[in-house]
């Protein structure tokens, strides 16, 4: 037997091996263009990109775009659903155990350190939703006022529970959420975001609400 024969034939194995499935190529290349047509529209603004723009910061031909998405809006709408629909999960903490002040702390903390990763993706769903067809702006929209809804709710049952004391549980959370969100116009990458989730804490849970004890 050829031991160096054998060997030789099983090295396209080991290459094949190496090689991502191609639904996991398919979607990471999906993240890249969506991370590169993100950066591509806060800096020069929805309007003035074009697809071929998109192409070219990606590093990809026109028609190898186009295998990924129809048009600059659908790619806009796969942006504004990451910051959207993904953040849906981060609801399972208020699902957790504990009081509701820890339970929002802990929606605050996976909420924050989500918008510190994707803080540009962010920036341009805030700042293009009107550019979305209105049956996309609906999806959106409706995405963000249920977990506004969660926000409220949580609230609510502090409020019960006598751990805060607020007027309105509805109007909290939208102030919560605007205290939060508005991180995505200042951010600087060098930002220390353990720093930034204690401070945000405490604006919210102990500032907006009232809390009064540790949240944590």
């Amino acid at each position: 037997m050829d031991v160096n024969a054998g060997a030789e034939s099983a090295a396209p194995l080991d290459d094949a091996e190496s090689v991502p499935p191609r639904g996991t190529r398919t979607r990471l290349r999906r993240d890249e263009i969506i991370t590169a047509a993100a950066e591509y529209f806060a800096e020069h603004g929805y309007n003035n990109a074009g697809m071929r723009d998109i192409a070219q910061a990606v590093g990809i031909k026109g028609a190898s775009l186009y295998n990924h998405f129809h048009s600059k809006e659908e790619i806009l709408y796969a942006i504004a659903l990451q910051m959207t629909k993904d953040p849906q999960e981060h609801l399972l903490v208020l699902d957790a155990e504990g009081s509701p002040a820890q339970r929002l702390t802990a929606l605050i903390e996976v909420h924050i350190r989500h918008l510190a990763t994707h803080r540009v993706e962010h920036l341009v769903s805030l700042r293009e939703l009107s550019a979305l067809s209105p049956e996309h702006r609906a999806v959106v929209t409706d995405y963000r006022k249920y977990y506004q809804r969660r926000v409220r709710d949580v609230i609510a049952a502090g409020a019960r529970a006598g751990q805060f004391r607020v007027r309105d549980a509805g109007q909290s959370a939208i102030a919560v959420l605007d205290l939060m969100n508005g991180i995505s116009w200042w951010l600087r990458d060098d930002q220390n975001v353990d720093q930034l989730v204690a401070d945000y804490v405490d604006f919210a849970v102990c500032g907006i609400l009232h809390h009064r004890g540790d949240a944590r």
